[in-house]
């Protein structure tokens, strides 16, 4: 019966629209995995806490991408080729190491615990929506893996003879150390791992990760093994075991340190599967335990593996695409799949999650989400998640303000219930403003307006705002301010009191809408008419000379911006582009200087601050083709069915999210103003079904004809009426039943 089950559930990917491939089908998890796009093909959950990844970047073999030669975020890397084990807690498209613990790895013969001898090439790689397999080539080992939301499954086909399974606590991503190993009986095996330090910074906030791992088949012989440090000087004299790895068979307590580790091992007289599951938790040994049962429990890696593609392709078919080619659909759905994995799950199956600070036990009723990569993703993927996911995006929200409860704060750059303080701005307000204008409004909207206006205000010990006082004052960062991006972080500043204005004009407080408004464009004082760009000022008002508006690109260091150059900031003023357009002297100028961005070389498709630039030329009547052009160059030069196929570091799917609308046909091109911009699809057709709990309508259709590759739009039709502009109201387009692109 079970094996009926399997085939049936599987035969429906395969038979889904008549013949058509399911969305779950068209999937690549191998794209991101190199050019540093940091993602990994591992199997994982929706937004799933457990990660099974392959991990290929430790030993000098992997060099030079590999984690102790330089840094390094990703437990997977395409081109490597020397693997050292399984990591089950992983982070995708982020730019700092972290995580990559809980490593598991079968082996043959005798027992090794040092990974650079244990390791080994492998082939026969093959990734898919919740599934990861490959071939030990040491050992002949088949290795499969799938995915709960919090559990990580592993299926290892063993040859005859002596055979085992390690799990090695020393080795990881993190940057953090210390560790407890304990074996429960020949069949179990529990433990913590301290991780933390994202981008090395407050260590001191390291926080437990708990994990219960369970065998299907009973081990022969078990143990744990502890590698001690190497001491020097008089110590090290008397110290037989110094440096040295002591493995200790049949050991039942608990062994603490960092180099530390547990074993099953088994002497099989034939060919046998051996299944591991390994249940997550932030919060204790005992809600991991409960985690794996409650996820795993009677069903065999087959029956969860159907499960894995079951969810994912529930949530991939919320928007379902015809016409195009098979190369866009996997470039099209792998994106979409990138950005569902975070922001992630941090509540275990009970409900409960670590308080943010002091870790407390405390308990949540909806999801409590984690890996707020916000300056990132309030950009386009929160709103990506309002149209497609809303009831996800209203957890995120109540998620932030959850944050805010615990921390006083809204979170900047918030990671397992730490706040790392990563990058600039303050964007957890520009998402919540955002996601009210959209519709999404079952949340505390006024507490949401009291946080906000917290970091607006507060002038002293200000986290999120470091340098408010003279913002305020001067209304700009000075080169005194910082050392870094003064300008920059002016312009996020600005785009946060925007996010207030609009906010504050939905819910009647006019004062509030009048002075934030004001405030939002104070950037305006920073542009120089010399270059028509924008420049550093010092504390007394000059201009910082001498001055290169060149300087910041490729991650150089900048006084006036974070990640980038003038080149690539100076429009990042969506919201005010009708303002910018007057600075530069008119409509010309300005499409004269965002080409210029483009001919010299300036836009950098890798980073955040210039990615809704391409869109920009929608705001010049007649120069809307310009849009329409560079967008479909964009995604043909850096989008791709390759292992390269992101321009660079997914951040946690930002750029596959502008990979998402682009290929729709709308952008969000203005945090917390509900609109799109336009350009031209890739499909013929795209359905996006909405959830009705928050929209009138059950579903949207764009169409895009004809499509002999014919790209330039002739006109727009909303429900059969043309549009004036190249521009639609997010409320126009969710009421809609239809949206039409005719082409010439």
């Amino acid at each position: 019966m079970k094996k009926l089950f399997i085939g049936i559930a599987l035969l429906f990917f395969h038979s889904i629209g008549f013949g058509q491939k399911a969305p779950v089908e068209y999937v690549n998890p191998f794209i991101g995995t190199s050019n540093f796009g940091t993602t990994n093909p591992g199997p994982i959950g929706v937004r799933g806490m457990a990660n099974v990844s392959p991990f290929n970047v430790a030993g000098p073999k992997n060099l030079p991408l590999e984690k102790d030669s330089r840094w390094l975020s990703t437990p997977y890397v395409h081109e490597n080729t020397f693997l050292t084990g399984f990591s089950h807690i992983n982070l995708s498209g982020v730019g700092c190491p972290e995580l990559g613990v809980i490593l598991a790895m079968p082996t043959t013969g005798d027992i090794k615990t040092n990974h650079l001898e244990y390791g080994t090439t492998y082939s026969n790689e093959i990734s898919k929506v919740g599934y990861y397999s490959n071939i030990l080539d040491k050992y002949n080992i088949k290795v499969e893996a799938t995915a709960t939301t919090r559990t990580g499954i592993s299926k290892y086909s063993f040859p005859a003879g002596k055979s085992n399974i390690l799990l090695n606590l020393g080795l990881g991503l993190t940057n953090e150390q210390g560790a407890q190993v304990k074996v429960v009986s020949p069949t179990q095996i529990e433990g913590i791992r301290s991780v933390g330090s994202f981008c090395y910074y407050k260590p001191e906030e390291a926080y437990p990760v708990y994990f219960v791992a369970k065998f299907s088949k009973p081990a022969k012989e078990f143990g744990v093994w502890k590698k001690p440090t190497t001491y020097k000087g008089a110590e090290a004299e008397w110290m037989g075991y110094n440096g040295k790895s002591r493995l200790m068979k049949g050991y039942t307590k608990e062994v603490v340190g960092d180099s530390i580790g547990a074993y099953m091992q088994y002497d099989f007289a034939a060919p046998t599967q051996v299944e591991m599951k390994i249940g997550i938790s932030y919060v204790s040994i005992e809600n991991a335990r409960e985690n794996l049962e409650k996820e795993t429990q009677g069903r065999t890696f087959d029956e969860i593996l159907v499960s894995a593609k079951n969810e994912w392709n529930q949530y991939l078919s919320k928007i379902e695409v015809e016409g195009g080619s098979e190369e866009d659909k996997t470039i099209f759905y792998t994106a979409l799949y990138h950005t569902l994995i975070h922001p992630s799950t941090l509540n275990d199956f009970n409900g409960e999650y670590p308080k943010m600070i002091t870790r407390e036990t405390l308990k949540t009723e909806g999801s409590r989400y984690t890996v707020f990569s916000l300056w990132d993703t309030y950009r386009n993927l929160h709103q990506l998640m309002s149209l497609v996911y809303p009831k996800q995006q209203s957890n995120m929200v109540k998620s932030m303000l959850q944050i805010y409860d615990e921390s006083g704060w809204l979170p900047k750059w918030e990671l397992n219930a730490t706040e790392t303080t990563t990058m600039v701005g303050d964007p957890a307000g520009i998402v919540i403003a955002d996601s009210y204008l959209r519709g999404i409004r079952d949340f505390d909207v006024e507490k949401a307006y009291e946080a906000m206006l917290k970091s607006a205000d507060q002038l002293k010990t200000n986290p999120l705002r470091p340098g408010i006082q003279d913002y305020i004052e001067k209304g700009y960062l000075t080169t005194k301010t910082t050392k870094s991006g003064s300008v920059s972080t002016t312009q996020e500043y600005n785009i946060s009191d925007f996010a207030i204005a609009q906010l504050a004009k939905a819910l009647g407080k006019k004062e509030d809408y009048k002075r934030f408004s004001e405030r939002s464009i104070s950037y305006r004082k920073l542009f120089d008419k010399e270059f028509n760009l924008l420049r550093p000022k010092n504390d007394d008002g000059s201009w910082l000379t001498p001055y290169n508006p060149e300087t910041g690109a490729n991650f150089e260091k900048n006084v006036g911006f974070i990640e980038g150059n003038a080149w690539q900031y100076t429009f990042m003023v969506s919201h005010d582009v009708k303002g910018l357009i007057k600075l530069m002297g008119g409509s010309k100028p300005f499409t004269n200087r965002l080409q210029d961005v483009f001919d010299k070389n300036q836009f950098d498709m890798a980073n955040e601050p210039d990615i809704a630039y391409p869109y920009l030329f929608n705001y010049v009547k007649g120069q809307e083709w310009r849009t329409q052009n560079k967008v479909s160059e964009l995604l043909k030069t850096y989008f791709k069915n390759t292992p390269d196929g992101l321009p660079g570091n997914d951040d946690t799917g930002t750029m596959s999210a502008w990979a998402v609308f682009s290929m729709m046909g709308i952008y969000p091109v203005s945090p917390s103003n509900p609109i799109y911009a336009l350009t031209t699809p890739k499909f013929d057709k795209i359905t996006i079904h909405l959830d009705t709990n928050y929209y009138s309508k059950d579903r949207l259709i764009i169409t895009s004809e004809p499509s002999d590759k014919k790209e330039k739009i002739n006109s727009i039709l909303i429900d059969g009426k043309k549009l004036k502009s190249y521009f639609v109201q997010h409320k126009d387009l969710t009421k809609a039943s239809k949206i039409e692109f005719v082409l010439e």
